[in-house]
């Protein structure tokens, strides 16, 4: 039975093409369409990620590189620009004093904060990757100190470490013990400050740990939970090696931001330097000091760098430090 339309010849059905249909198929494309294509596939990825290096270049790499031409002349913030310096900015602030005091002030409340927030974190992250009762409402709420504003942080913990009326010495006082001059005393101040990061910025973390840890594959654990592994011998030999490039990069840029601290001992002394006699005083709050109130822009300056090679060399060091402690604990 011949198909409709083909007029009972057999032969107009065998004649006809396969794609008649589309008059387009089966003709090659052009030369052109197809390096257009093989541009277009290499290419394109340039294009999709090219915005944020573009913004990159505008607010981060510019920025930096001319704040190293203003290191390198006499700078003011009234004046301008002055003659060609060299390394002299450099040289007063290595000299100066101040600088090294608010280089020891730093690191100080880094390592007071960073070091016992990254550990919580990964307590906290490890708790909460368990099955509790109502665990959402627990890993939400790890996230509220987070979205409070740093000054609000800093007006709370103000009256926490308050030295005549503040919580902690109340209740110092009420077990009989002698209060402490948390504005006053170096340690207790750095102590105070780190508090304060340590409250803001664990819960953070601790989600960051939290959703590296879901992505672990639970048939390691079963494994371990067979050979006899308990709890924390997981944690040790499976979730930490599992979750290294995370555990990297928090460390890393809780590095970055424990260096750079400056709104909570900035808030947490009206006068803003730091105390009465500097004793906590931040590497940020000494560039401040240099820039808007001696107006010196050009020894601001080298002071920014030499932070920024402080970071660099403070991450290169955790870096080398996580990586050997990931590899111990994988061998294990």
């Amino acid at each position: 039975m011949s198909p409709v339309g083909d007029g009972g010849d057999p032969e107009r059905v065998t004649a006809a093409p396969a794609g008649a249909g589309s008059p387009l198929r089966g003709r090659r494309p052009s030369p052109w369409r197809r390096r257009l294509s093989r541009w277009d596939a290499r290419l394109s990825p340039y294009l999709y990620i090219s915005p944020f290096f573009l913004l990159f270049l505008l607010v981060g790499m510019f920025p930096l590189l001319y704040t190293a031409f203003v290191s390198v002349h006499e700078w003011s913030l009234l004046g301008g620009q002055g003659d060609y310096a060299g390394l002299d900015n450099y040289r007063r602030v290595l000299e100066d004093r101040y600088f090294w005091n608010a280089l020891r002030n730093t690191v100080s409340i880094f390592l007071l904060s960073s070091v016992p927030q990254v550990l919580i974190a990964l307590v906290l992250a490890g708790l909460l990757d368990t099955q509790l009762r109502g665990r959402t409402l627990w890993r939400m709420s790890v996230l509220v100190p987070f979205v409070v504003a740093p000054a609000a942080v800093a007006l709370i913990f103000g009256n926490v470490f308050g030295d005549r009326y503040g919580l902690v010495n109340e209740a110092l006082q009420a077990i009989g013990l002698s209060p402490i001059a948390w504005h006053v005393d170096t340690l207790a101040s750095h102590v105070a400050i780190a508090s304060m990061v340590n409250w803001r910025w664990t819960g953070y973390n601790a989600l960051i740990f939290l959703a590296a840890m879901q992505a672990v594959p639970r048939e390691l654990y079963e494994s371990a939970s067979l050979d006899g592994a308990g709890r924390v011998r997981q944690f040790v030999s499976v979730t930490l090696p599992m979750i290294r490039p995370t555990l990297l990069f928090v460390i890393i840029t809780s590095t970055i931001g424990g260096l750079q601290i400056f709104a909570e001992p900035r808030l947490f002394d009206t006068q803003g330097l730091g105390g009465s006699d500097r004793q906590y005083q931040t590497m940020t709050m000494y560039l401040w000091e240099l820039g808007w109130r001696v107006r010196d822009l050009g020894m601001a300056s080298a002071v920014a760098w030499l932070l920024f090679l402080i970071i660099v060399l403070f991450a290169l060091v955790n870096l080398l430090i996580s990586r050997r402690v990931g590899t111990l604990g994988g061998r294990r």
